[in-house]
C-alpha cells in the first residue's frame, strides 16, 4: 500500500470537495439563508442530521476514491494504463482536446450507470443512500454508499485504460466536475430565467432538474447535460414548469 499516494490523493480530492461545498454552504445556507430563501427550489432547508449524514458518507466516498487511485497507480497495474507524464509526449493539441472527450465519456457513463442503479434489484443496496437526501445540500455531492463510490470512480478506471491521460487532466477535469456536482445539489438555481428553453440551455443540466430527481426519484438522470434524458425520454414532463416557477418567484 502506497500510503504517500493515498494521502496525497485524499488531500486533493478532499480539498476540491470541501473547498467547493464549504463556499456554497456558507453563501447559500448561512450568510444569505433568509434573504434568498424565496429562491430555494424546495422551500425548506435540510435538518442538521441530514448534513451530518451527507458529510459522513462523503468522507467514506473520498476514502474509496483515494484507494482506487492507489490501485490504478500500483506497480502491478500502473504500467498497463494509458497515463503519461510529459505533455509533450502527446502534444498540446491532444492535451486540450482530451477535455471535451472526457466530458462526453463521463456524461454518458454517468447516465448509463445512474439508470442501472435505479433498477429495483439494485437501488436499495447501492443508490438509496444518496437518495436519502430528498432535499439535497452541497454536502450531498459525494454522499454515496461505498459500492456507489466504486461505480462513480469507475469513469477514472475507464479513462486510465482507454485514452492517453495526463495527471493534470484528472485534476482539472474533476475540479470542474465537483463544482458542477455541488451546483446540482445546491438547492438553488443559478441559471437565469428562461435559460431552460434557450438553444443551449435546453441541453444543459440544472439544479432544478437534479433537485427534481432527488425529490421524486424518477426521471432526470443526467449529469452535465440533458442530452441522454431527452434522447431516451427520461426527462420529467414538469421540468420546464418547475424551472419557470422557481425563477418567477418574487421576494416577499
Amino acid at each position: 500500500m502506497n500510503w504517500d499516494l493515498f494521502f496525497t490523493a485524499f488531500e486533493k480530492i478532499g480539498s476540491r470537495y470541501f473547498g467547493t461545498a464549504v463556499f456554497a454552504f456558507v453563501i447559500f445556507y448561512i450568510l444569505f439563508r433568509r434573504k434568498w430563501l424565496y429562491q430555494k427550489i424546495q422551500q425548506r432547508f435540510p435538518k442538521n442530521k441530514d448534513y451530518i449524514r451527507e458529510l459522513a458518507y462523503s468522507l467514506s466516498t473520498m476514502l474509496v476514491f483515494s484507494l482506487i487511485i492507489v490501485v490504478l497507480n500500483s506497480p502491478s497495474i500502473g504500467p498497463y494504463t494509458t497515463r503519461y507524464k510529459e505533455i509533450e509526449a502527446m502534444g498540446w493539441i491532444y492535451y486540450y482536446s482530451a477535455f471535451p472527450i472526457m466530458f462526453i465519456m463521463h456524461d454518458l457513463y454517468f447516465y448509463i450507470m445512474h439508470r442501472i442503479m435505479h433498477h429495483p434489484a439494485v437501488f436499495k443496496y447501492v443508490h438509496l443512500v444518496h437518495h436519502q437526501s430528498t432535499n439535497p445540500s452541497p454536502w450531498a455531492a459525494y454522499a454515496f454508499h461505498p459500492l456507489e463510490a466504486v461505480i462513480e470512480q469507475g469513469i477514472v478506471i475507464i479513462f486510465y485504460f482507454t485514452i492517453p491521460i495526463h495527471i493534470t487532466h484528472l485534476a482539472i477535469f474533476f475540479l470542474f466536475s465537483i463544482v458542477y456536482n455541488v451546483y446540482g445539489h445546491l438547492g438553488f438555481e443559478l441559471y437565469p430565467k428562461g435559460f431552460n428553453k434557450t438553444m443551449v440551455g435546453k441541453w444543459i443540466n440544472t439544479s432544478v432538474n437534479h433537485n427534481q430527481h432527488h425529490q421524486y426519484f424518477k426521471g432526470n438522470y443526467g449529469l452535465y447535460t440533458l442530452i441522454w434524458d431527452r434522447l431516451f425520454g427520461t426527462i420529467r414532463k414538469d421540468y420546464d414548469q418547475q424551472f419557470e416557477e422557481v425563477k418567477n418567484r418574487i421576494k416577499a
